[in-house]
Order: C-alpha cells, then structure tokens, then sequence
C-alpha cells in the first residue's frame, strides 16, 4: 500500500499531494502563517471547515462531507465531526480573548447522535464559563435538516505565557511580526 503525502507550505495556499513516501524534515517543527487571528489552520482547511461567524462568544462553523471523510461504512467519520465542534468552540473562545492568546483544549465529550451520510454539517458554539486560565464551551453539530448529530462539551486552558510562539498572523500591526 502507497502512502499519501499531504505537503503544506507556510501560507497553506500551495498543497500538493503525491504517492510517495514521507521525506525527512517534513515532520516539524513548522513556522505556520495564519490568514488571521479568526481563520483556519492547516488541518481544519484539510477538512475544508468554514468559519461562518465567530463574534461575542459564539461561532458558526461548516464544513462538507466528502468522500475523503467517510469511514469503513460510507458515514462521516466521527472524529471530523468532533474536530469540526472544537474548532468552533475554539472560534468562539478566540472572539473573546486578545489575537495571539494560546490555549489547548484539555477535555472533551461528545455524544454521537445520528450519522451523517451527504451534506453539509453545522456547528453552532458558544463559550459557556471562563475563570481564570480555564474556559468551558459547547457545540451541537447540525446536518442539513437541522437534525442534531453530536453534541459537544470541552474546557480549555489558557497558557501561563498566553501569546502564541511561531505563527504569523497576516492581520497582526506588522505583517512579519511572529507572535
């Protein structure tokens, strides 16, 4: 079996992908420039998630479902659907916080709740508590005919050194600047 290779330049924009073998060096670290502070990184454009609306502690986010997302029985693959929820409630947190901030995600539940077979889904998150470093949110993920398919719950943790080392932000003061 032929491995894939999924190249990723620093501004994304140039992606190729071959049959060919992993060569050494493309395993990081990587300098990564983000469009903006609210934009997709890498891995949620691979899922080609959407940001629709992220402002005062929500967000909206889709994403389709391709053939690329399916598991063994033709269903989206459950892991895209949460990697969809906590990139909104990610969104939404990053409404809130100063550009640059950086926190992780240090738990998470899901409930699946219908599988999701054509279409396009829809996560609707909002930040749901934030005390001192740590942030509480929720999703639900929607499929075309408003039907809830998952449910999410996640905390984050916001970083003792809360700006982000190595990423450039295009809409930062100074185009170059690496916060």
């Amino acid at each position: 079996m032929q491995g894939i290779r999924v190249m990723v330049s620093a501004t994304y924009e140039e992606r190729s992908v071959e049959d060919k073998s992993e060569p050494a060096g493309l395993t990081g670290p990587h300098l990564i420039e983000m469009g903006a502070w609210i934009s997709c990184a890498p891995f949620e454009r691979l899922l080609d998630m959407k940001i629709v609306e992220a402002a005062g502690g929500r967000a909206v986010l889709s994403m389709p479902f391709r053939i690329d997302l399916a598991q063994g029985a033709g269903l989206m693959h459950g892991g895209a659907l949460v990697s969809l929820a906590d990139t909104a409630v990610v969104m939404a947190i990053k409404s809130l916080v100063p550009p640059g901030t950086h926190f992780a995600t240090i738990s998470l539940e899901t409930v699946f709740l219908y599988p999701v077979k054509q279409g396009v889904v829809i996560a609707r998150a909002r930040v749901v508590s934030q005390e001192d470093r740590i942030v509480q949110g929720q999703a639900i993920v929607y499929n075309e005919q408003e039907r809830p398919v998952l449910e999410f719950t996640s905390t984050f943790k916001m970083a003792r050194d809360r700006r982000i080392r190595g990423v450039v932000f295009r809409d930062s003061e100074d185009l170059g600047e690496r916060i």
